[in-house]
């Protein structure tokens, strides 16, 4: 049996893993090995590997973990827990069974892409989710914005630090009352019908095509689809959760363990907040609380 079982082998699951690694625990990472960010070709704002591909940021970061002894990977898709506090078992879809006294949940989430040909293929290079990470690239060329909640109106002023020719797709969706002349105000353009397909050469943007048969020039699109766990091993134990404008995610306590004994969250799966330096930190604070966890403190 493992002090920890961690299922998801991205950012957050190596970093709880390397805390509990160097605190001589046992520990097994659970692994599809297809992270969420597997579409994006390179990483920024994270220091010393600003524009590096994430797959490498995390091979390295997995043989780091790995050089410690107590550490474990196996790659197998976990289906199934079940059990309580020092004594989980889960199983995968291969036949595996592992024990462990804690589990880590990190599996992240899924993103469910709009029915628009050509979003999936674009997705993570020129449809981007954040201009923090991505704006930089595009900057100064013509940017959409696709409306998916009036939290997206946000985007109307926050974009114009890296481009001043932006334009909101609404899709068919409708706009709060009011806000159509506010947007309008900031110098950004307005479609109001829906997007028939984007336009694109090998995921490189240059434009969309409306059900009208109009097209719009663009460089990029800024989008925020509607995310669900990737896995549902939660649901199975009856963790809770929360729900955002995106999406769900796990209720965790200030040590990062979910309302179930023994089970904690980190990463994607356990806020509203996505990025890697996010994932980073959340990794060290399930960690630590891991760790605390298995002590005893008499």
């Amino acid at each position: 049996m493992d002090d920890v079982l961690i299922i998801g082998g991205s950012f957050a699951g190596l970093v709880a893993a390397s805390h509990l690694a160097r605190a001589r625990r046992t520990v097994t990472i659970l692994d599809t090995n297809e992270p969420r960010n597997r579409f994006a070709k390179a990483a920024h704002n994270v220091l010393g590997f600003d524009g590096s591909s994430p797959f490498e940021i995390r091979r390295k970061a997995l043989a780091d973990v790995l050089a410690y002894p107590t550490a474990k990977h196996v790659v197998a898709e976990a289906t199934g827990i079940g059990g309580v506090a020092d004594d989980f078992v889960v199983r995968t879809l291969d036949g595996g069974v592992f024990s462990a006294r804690r589990v880590l949940l990190s599996y992240g989430v899924r993103d469910q892409f709009p029915a628009i040909p050509g979003f999936a293929e674009c997705w993570g290079n020129t449809v981007i989710h954040c201009p923090y990470c991505h704006g930089y690239e595009v900057a100064d060329g013509h940017i959409g914005l696709l409306y998916s909640s009036p939290a997206s109106l946000y985007a109307t002023s926050l974009l114009k630090e890296w481009s001043g020719k932006l334009t909101l797709f609404t899709n068919g969706l409708d706009l709060p009352v009011g806000e159509e002349a506010k947007v309008e105000a900031r110098g950004v353009r307005l479609y109001e019908g829906r997007i028939a397909e984007i336009l694109h050469d090998s995921g490189k943007m240059h434009g969309v095509r409306m059900q009208s048969g109009k097209e719009v020039e663009l460089d990029a699109m800024l989008a925020h689809p509607r995310i669900v766990p990737s896995a549902r091993l939660h649901e199975d134990i009856g963790a809770q959760i929360e729900d955002s404008l995106l999406g769900p995610f796990l209720r965790i306590d200030e040590e990062f363990q979910t309302s179930v004994p023994g089970v904690f969250a980190a990463g994607d799966l356990a806020g509203p907040r996505h990025s890697i330096n996010n994932a980073v930190y959340g990794g060290m604070m399930a960690g630590v609380g891991l760790h605390r966890s298995l002590i005893d403190w008499t």
